[in-house]
């Protein structure tokens, strides 16, 4: 398990992510529901992320550092089958 953390999802709060490996990430509501999981890039969580802003409703990120990009996919994909998060889309 890779090292995780959440901040606010807004501008300030994605600023201030670790860049330096690619990383899962999950928008959630002020409740803990997971709207949204995705993957970036190393170098582009910020830049992923602000991507989502004013699109998918969220209050925070939470981002869990993997140790490849291929290993981020599949954590991914497990998250999405498992918890079906309201704004991926289904069968991707």
């Amino acid at each position: 398990m890779g090292k995780t953390k959440t901040v606010p999802f807004n501008k300030k709060g994605i600023s201030n992510l670790p860049k330096d490996k690619p990383v899962v990430y999950k928008i959630l509501t002020n409740n803990n529901n997971n709207n949204y999981t995705g993957i970036a890039k190393r170098g582009r969580v910020p830049e992923r992320l602000a991507e989502h802003l004013g699109e998918i409703p969220g209050a925070k990120v939470q981002i869990e550092q993997m140790s490849s990009i291929s290993t981020a996919r599949e954590k991914e994909s497990n998250i999405i089958s498992r918890s079906q998060p309201k704004y991926n889309k289904q069968g991707k």
